[in-house]
């Protein structure tokens, strides 16, 4: 019979630092995030290198089911986290603050901060928003937590915003983001997610800033890129963004498998000798031979 070697356990690597990104930024070197909700997209994550890990919001919906994100709530989004800390060692693990969880007061934006890296694992934080935010930040900042900001396209305000759609296209919106992130980098952010806004604008306010940006639908202009998992890997069918990059179809796989599976069990080709446990014979045999006696008293 051949024996399977083990696989080797991937060598560890040095932790991902807020420095560590900002280096990246200094020497060219484009910065890789993605997101994940569980144990094992985490580990995955990790073993491929990826630079950051988010926690992102966006499982409300492609995990949760929700129709937006403005239903998730802290506790939701800590019992993701922990799940991914599990997982990932060596990328850096941003959890994404939940609407109304850094709105209401400094003082509860800094309570909520601290719970992600006390309860929920995570390395730093991040959290929507430009001039309204500031006093947040800079508290959280203050309190030891490295935050990383949200422009654009925010999806926690996507009422005030009228739906899903681009931000920063007329003169006086891009100004006024530009002015928002020197504001965010003036109070500490560590780096900014530039979500739907045109590429040439995030490509200007990326070189306009010390810290790394990471686009997301705002071209290669950016120091990094961030997509939805589940976007990239086809796992999310109810719609892609026009910036999305499908990198693999893992729903109608997951179709593909659970409709030959239901098949197997229907003809009961599932589960054939190969999967049964057996006893030994003589075993059997004296089983049947008690049942024979007990049947027949």
């Amino acid at each position: 019979m051949t024996t399977l070697s083990p696989t080797p356990a991937p060598q560890a690597r040095k932790k991902t630092t807020t420095l560590a990104l900002r280096q990246k930024k200094e020497q060219g070197i484009p910065i890789a995030m993605l997101t994940a909700y569980d144990y094992p997209t985490a580990l995955a994550l990790d073993r491929a290198d990826m630079d950051v890990i988010l926690v992102g919001d966006s499982l409300g919906m492609v995990v949760l089911g929700y129709e937006n994100t403005l239903p998730v709530t802290m506790e939701e989004m800590l019992h993701h986290c922990r799940a991914v800390a599990r997982g990932a060692k060596s990328a850096l693990l941003v959890g994404d603050m939940p609407f109304m969880s850094y709105q209401a007061s400094v003082e509860e934006a800094v309570r909520n901060a601290g719970r992600f890296l006390q309860q929920g694992g995570m390395d730093a934080v991040k959290l929507e928003g430009g001039r309204e935010r500031i006093e947040a930040v800079r508290a959280i900042v203050g309190a030891g937590i490295p935050v990383m900001g949200h422009l654009g396209l925010t999806p926690q305000s996507v009422h005030q915003l009228g739906g899903f759609h681009p931000q920063g296209k007329t003169a006086s919106a891009a100004r006024r983001l530009l002015e928002d992130a020197l504001l965010l980098e003036e109070a500490g952010c560590f780096s900014i997610v530039l979500e739907s806004v045109p590429a040439r604008l995030a490509e200007y306010v990326s070189a306009r800033l010390a810290i790394p940006t990471i686009g997301i639908g705002a071209g290669a202009g950016c120091d990094g890129q961030v997509l939805v998992t589940h976007d990239l890997l086809g796992l999310f069918d109810r719609f892609t963004p026009k910036f999305v990059k499908i990198y693999a179809n893992l729903h109608a796989a997951m179709q593909e498998a659970f409709a030959a599976y239901l098949a197997d069990v229907r003809q009961r080709a599932f589960p054939g000798p190969e999967h049964c446990v057996e006893m030994p014979a003589g075993e059997w045999e004296q089983f049947l031979q008690e049942e024979g006696k007990n049947g027949s008293e």
